[in-house]
């Protein structure tokens, strides 16, 4: 179809990592392809000349835009010229959300009430904008100290910011404007809906109508991504949830649409760095 790439799975070492960065030379290169954490992320916006992608969105940050980001959405943010970058970045893993959450308020909230890929930000004001960063700053102090009790600090100034974030996320009324090409989103939206089917140039040609050649330079240009990367990715994503389920390795490679077994374990084991097998059994052990 056109040449493989595929999108970068970054791991986050530590359960809980914060940092605020600001650059003036940083111009981030328009080919980084989408890619996955295997943490949660929420990014906060301040400074630059910046577009957010978000599985099939696209937004155009402005200072104060907070996007909530889960393990399983793919995403990108795309500075456009050398202006001034500047951003706070908060990675947090599902088991330091669950410790500090209660019975009674759930800090993972903010990730799942919105459905994959689909209102994603939120839009603070100055002040609230001013708040978060000294929250932020605070934390990130703590998270870089010895200091007798600040892993407790840690803590509390990590659940002030979690639980402001999911105030904020709660009595949002932001709209903002998809600026993700049709095309695109619809081919995204296409590839889901048939993953355990066999996918061509030629069939994406007949169902949207624009040559094949098109299609692949509008989808690289705006995911960093071929099509049959995405597909590759997308397959991946089907099979560990078959894995997760239960279904064998053999029914989890069928399942998810790919034709051949040796290239099934291949691009699993190269896209998440580990075997489906022993994926499989990891996650069974998690679970009992």
């Amino acid at each position: 179809m056109d040449r493989d790439i595929h999108y970068i799975f970054t791991p986050i070492q530590e359960e809980l990592l914060c940092f605020h960065k600001t650059t003036d030379t940083e111009l981030i290169n328009p080919a980084l392809p989408y890619h996955r954490h295997d943490a949660y992320e929420i990014y906060l916006f301040l400074r630059g000349n910046a577009y957010m992608y978000l599985e099939q969105s696209c937004y155009k940050l402005v200072p104060g835009d907070l996007i909530i980001i889960s393990p399983g959405e793919m995403h990108r943010c795309i500075c456009i010229d050398n202006q001034m970058y500047e951003r706070i970045g908060l990675n947090i893993k599902k088991s330091a959300l669950e410790r500090l959450s209660s019975g009674r308020s759930n800090l993972l909230a903010c990730f799942e009430s919105h459905p994959l890929g689909q209102n994603n930000l939120t839009r603070l004001s100055r002040e609230q904008t001013v708040l978060y960063c000294r929250l932020a700053d605070q934390l990130i102090t703590c998270l870089g100290s010895e200091a007798y009790g600040q892993d407790l600090l840690t803590e509390s100034y990590a659940t002030r910011l979690l639980v402001f974030i999911n105030t904020l996320y709660q009595s949002s009324t932001c709209s903002s404007n998809n600026l993700m090409p049709a095309l695109v989103s619809h081919t995204m939206t296409y590839i889901k809906e048939h993953l355990a089917e066999a996918i061509s140039s030629e069939q994406l040609e007949q169902e949207f109508h624009y040559s094949s050649k098109y299609i692949s330079r509008l989808f690289r240009e705006h995911t960093g991504l071929t099509v049959r990367s995405y597909i590759i990715d997308q397959r991946i994503s089907l099979a560990k949830s078959h894995l997760s389920a239960g279904n064998s390795v053999a029914e989890a490679c069928e399942l998810s649409g790919f034709s051949d077994y040796a290239n099934f374990i291949r691009s699993f084991t190269k896209i998440t760095g580990i075997s489906p097998g022993r994926y499989a059994k990891k996650n069974a052990s998690l679970q009992e």
